[in-house]
């Protein structure tokens, strides 16, 4: 039991310091002085990135009309409907969060969950970042993995939004107890030939479906 307890731990250790890599001044939630500090840097680092990728998405969608591909529009502006839902549901984020920030303790398992739902966000917008540069490439270049390049967008601005709502799911706990523990985390990656990554990954190949007709 105590190396199993061991290996939790470092665990746990290991994604704090990779968040802390990537996130500035981010000590995560054990503490409760640092909850609402830690919250605040992840949700600015997506809203950055993310409103990076959101603003690319209108040069596309013109550059679908020039090329005449006038039936893909409505894919893309789901896309950027979805991408501009969840960048307001983070700015907004801390909204209703009292019960975790107000807890006097936070679970060991809800702690686990938060550290894998920052990393897998954090995942996620890498891939997406991705697959937006990889759909600008498909429309300039006129690739008949378009359509593939589209859904894999509209795949992934899906789980940011459910991921986002998820993660909420822990920050909801009574106040001044400790988070419940029936929250569950993200899903761990499918492996693919070597070892399974920490809790964020996400498929990034695109297949190669043929081209929606023209206009």
């Amino acid at each position: 039991m105590g190396s199993l307890l061991d290996k939790i731990k470092k665990n746990r250790e290991n994604a704090l310091e990779k968040l802390a890599d990537v996130l500035p001044g981010y000590k995560g939630y054990k503490e409760k002085e640092m909850r609402r500090e830690a919250d605040r840097i992840l949700r600015e680092n997506l809203v950055r990135r993310l409103s990076e990728q959101w603003n690319k998405l209108p040069d596309i969608q013109k550059k679908l009309i020039s090329k005449g591909k006038i039936t893909y529009l409505d894919d893309v502006e789901t896309i950027v409907n979805r991408l501009q839902t969840f960048i307001d549901k983070v700015k907004g984020g801390a909204t209703g969060y009292g019960g975790l920030f107000d807890a006097i303790r936070v679970k060991e398992a809800e702690l686990d969950a938060l550290y894998d739902f920052d990393l897998a966000l954090l995942q996620k917008v890498d891939d997406l970042k991705a697959a937006v540069a990889n759909l600008r490439d498909a429309v300039n270049s006129g690739s008949p993995s378009l359509d593939d390049a589209i859904s894999k967008l509209q795949d992934l601005t899906s789980a940011l939004n459910d991921l986002w709502d998820r993660r909420n799911e822990v920050f909801l706990g009574e106040a001044g107890k400790e988070v419940g523990s029936d929250v569950a985390a993200p899903e761990p990656p499918e492996e693919s030939g070597g070892e399974t990554d920490e809790l964020t990954g996400a498929e990034t190949s695109a297949g190669t479906d043929q081209d929606k007709s023209e206009g």
